[in-house]
């Protein structure tokens, strides 16, 4: 597999990833508790606040972009500003995430942590982690091809 095809791959999973927060917003509060954003947002979507719509909407925008950003790098679509800073950014956001989650239900009780179950944080880092390791291969594929000189 190539760098084209690692970061195509991992567009798709940003974009997968975004369309299942839409889908939590219109699911509402049992999606919110399913999907673990915690009791609180789960009762504040169910009361009708806007504000697990307002959150779980930049969240779904955010990754949107992010997988705009492997398109680019994969040259999918035309080159985005800061692609390479930008993939690295990303890259280092789904790792670190992933590699937290797999350490921090064992290492700390803050109420942040303790708010979802042991499955959740093993199955969502892995998840975070699987998506980093594409863009973090496909980023250091095309490393020269995403210098941005011709």
């Amino acid at each position: 597999m190539n760098g084209h095809q690692q970061l195509i791959i991992a567009a798709l999973l940003s974009f997968c990833a975004s369309l299942l927060h839409v889908a939590i917003i219109i699911g509402g509060g049992n999606w919110y508790r399913f999907f673990g954003a915690g009791e609180g947002m789960a009762k504040l979507a169910e009361s009708g606040s806007r504000y697990p719509m307002m959150v779980t909407s930049i969240i779904a925008c955010v990754l949107a972009a992010w997988g705009l950003y492997a398109l680019s790098g994969a040259g999918v679509i035309p080159r985005l500003p800061f692609l390479r800073v930008a993939l690295c950014a990303i890259t280092a956001v789904y790792l670190a995430r992933g590699l937290a989650g797999l350490v921090l239900p064992f290492v700390s009780s803050h109420p942040a942590i303790a708010a979802n179950s042991l499955s959740f944080w093993m199955v969502s880092s892995a998840i975070c982690c699987i998506f980093g390791l594409f863009y973090l291969l496909g980023t250091i594929n095309l490393w020269a091809q995403l210098s941005g000189n011709p």
